[in-house]
């Protein structure tokens, strides 16, 4: 596995897209092995290596209200384990025991990542990339 970043100009087709493998990690000073490979070729996992997920629930009032579930007054968290957070088209695994699946949307938001928009040169909009 290696990290890059995912070069070429926004909007342009995978086709003309391609990851440039950076050295090392890119929690740090970004510097890049100069291998690159064309987009289609990778397998782009998630840009992040969280410890834990935080996530807080029953934060919107129509949703609750569809399950006829209360709101709580103060926020109600909990925790979901780092193999939660997968790439671009990898597959949601689902429990043998799950009864009651829905899907969510969620946001993630990192503030003050070390390495961002660090790195020289044009980027597809500074994407962070893993590959295999």
């Amino acid at each position: 596995m290696s990290f890059g970043t995912v070069e070429g100009e926004s909007g342009a087709s995978p086709d003309a897209v391609t990851v440039a493998e950076i050295d090392g990690h890119p929690f740090g000073p970004v510097r890049f092995t100069g291998q690159r490979w064309a987009l289609p070729d990778v397998r782009l996992l998630s840009p992040i290596l969280p410890s834990k997920v935080v996530g807080i629930g029953r934060n919107y009032v129509e949703h609750a209200a569809e399950h006829g579930a209360e709101i709580p007054t103060e926020p109600m968290m909990f925790l979901k384990p780092s193999t939660s957070v997968i790439g671009q088209h990898d597959v949601i695994r689902l429990p043998v025991q799950s009864k009651r699946v829905e899907h969510e949307a969620e946001l993630a938001v990192v503030i003050g990542a070390p390495g961002a928009r660090r790195a020289p040169g044009p980027r597809f909009s500074g994407t962070p990339a893993a590959t295999t």
